[in-house]
Order: structure tokens, then C-alpha cells, then sequence
């Protein structure tokens, strides 16, 4: 796989799909920290219910096997992570403000919208490309997808 112009990153996404919706998963994310001769290679899986340690297990085997048989990571030494997104996970994709709708969620903008660069309240569904918010004080927030930088879900206990 080396010299397609694909990052580390991209490269072990398309592996760690491969492998995940052969186990009835969906890959989250995929994130590469590190240089050369160092670094961790970072999977978050998820399915409907939450994923399990042994899911994180079978992926994180089968994973290994393949990037090492490919030669996917360069480095000398790295470390291979696959876990849950977790109770707080990014929101990435549109569907997942689909998915979690009726959830709470930050939001951090690329840009200030009404003032205002960070946004909080519950997530009231998708319009096209549009990420829609239910405010603080209940008013109705409308948020281009390519505008937000950053989102979370908020833990609600």
C-alpha cells in the first residue's frame, strides 16, 4: 500500500473497514499520533448497543496482522489502540447528528455564528447539510455541517 500518497490514517481506515463490517461494526474513527520511528495508531469502533471488549479484541487482532502484513505504518515501533468512541464521542459525520438527535452536544464553530463560536444544546436532527440545535434557552439553531469544527456529545447522567 505504500506510496499512494495516503496517510497512515487513511491507509488503516480502509483496513480497519474491511475488517469491522465483516464484524457487524461501524468504524468511528481512525487517527495516527506520532513520526517516523514512533507513534500510536488510534481505532474507535462503535455498533448499535455499544461495542464490547471482545469486538475491540477481534478487531484489534485482526488489525495488527494486516498493517503489519501491508506494511501500512512505517515506524519501527508503534502501538496499536481500538476502543469505544466513548459516552462523550466526537460527532463527525452528518449522520451522526442524525443518529444521536434528542441528545445534548457541544459544538465548536470555525467561525463566530451571532457572536457566538461554541454552541450547546440538544441535537434536533439534520436538514440536508444543515446540523440542527436545539439553544440553551430553547431557541432553534441552524449549523452548516462544514462550519463546525469540533462536536461532542455531553454525558447526561
Amino acid at each position: 500500500m505504500s506510496g499512494t500518497g495516503k496517510s497512515i490514517a487513511d491507509k488503516a481506515r480502509v483496513i480497519a473497514e474491511r475488517i469491522a463490517s465483516s464484524e457487524g461494526l461501524e468504524v468511528v474513527e481512525v487517527e495516527w499520533k506520532g513520526n517516523a520511528s514512533r507513534g500510536v495508531l488510534r481505532i474507535f469502533i462503535d455498533k448499535p448497543g455499544g461495542v464490547t471488549h471482545a469486538d475491540c479484541e477481534t478487531v484489534a487482532k485482526q488489525a495488527s496482522v494486516i498493517l503489519d502484513m501491508e506494511d501500512v505504518v512505517p515506524a519501527s515501533n508503534y502501538h496499536l489502540e481500538v476502543s469505544s468512541p466513548g459516552l462523550d464521542r466526537k460527532l463527525l459525520k452528518l449522520d451522526d447528528f442524525r443518529r444521536f438527535a434528542g441528545k445534548k452536544a457541544n459544538l465548536k464553530l470555525r467561525a463566530p455564528l451571532d457572536g457566538k463560536q461554541r454552541l450547546s444544546g440538544r441535537l434536533a436532527g439534520v436538514d440536508g447539510d444543515w446540523i440542527l440545535l436545539e439553544g440553551k434557552s430553547g431557541e432553534p439553531v441552524k449549523v452548516r455541517h462544514g462550519d463546525v469544527q469540533t462536536a461532542r456529545l455531553v454525558v447526561e447522567i
